[in-house]
């Protein structure tokens, strides 16, 4: 029994994540950066935005950017449904919400059970992967959220938001 203690006190600490699927695969990303989870709701479309950004929504009086994890990862575009879900998350100080297919719950693993991520996962470049993570039988890809927009793309994100903003507000 020590030994077992002593062993996971060598492999590091635990990582809290939110694991959510897109298609049959799982993912995870750090709690720490998640403001919260919601259910699908309207989107307003933003005119020459990225195909990958969905448009913006009003949560709680902030606008807040919707990305479609999907589009952006060059997967095959599905319907909504009633399991979609849209994790609000911080990047760069910003709240910006992803499109999942939906979400599980939070776990946590031991960094030992973290490997390196391999220089590509399915359709998604190792650019965007913090590591592998191992639970149980079950694979999952830890996204590094903060890489998932180029800083070109926050910039133009940061324009069409300002833009939008303007318009709402006139």
């Amino acid at each position: 029994m020590e030994s077992q203690k002593e062993s996971r006190a060598a492999e590091g600490k635990l990582d809290q994540l939110i694991s959510f699927a897109i298609g049959d695969d799982d993912y995870g990303v750090n709690i720490q950066t998640v403001k919260e989870v919601i259910r699908h709701r309207e989107i307003t479309r933003l005119p020459k935005a990225p195909a990958f950004v969905k448009g913006v929504i009003n949560l709680r009086g902030d606008i807040i950017p919707i990305l479609d994890l999907r589009e952006r990862f060059g997967m095959e575009q599905k319907e909504y449904t009633g399991m979609t879900r849209v994790i609000v998350v911080e990047i760069d100080g910003r709240s910006i919400g992803t499109v999942v297919d939906s979400v599980s719950h939070v776990i946590r693993i031991d960094e030992g059970q973290i490997e390196p991520p391999p220089p590509c996962v399915g359709q998604i470049t190792e650019e965007y992967i913090r590591g592998v993570g191992k639970v149980g039988e079950k694979l999952i890809v830890l996204l590094n959220i903060d890489r998932i927009l180029t800083s070109e793309e926050k910039i133009e994100l940061a324009r069409l938001e300002a833009k939008k903003e303007a318009l709402t507000a006139s």
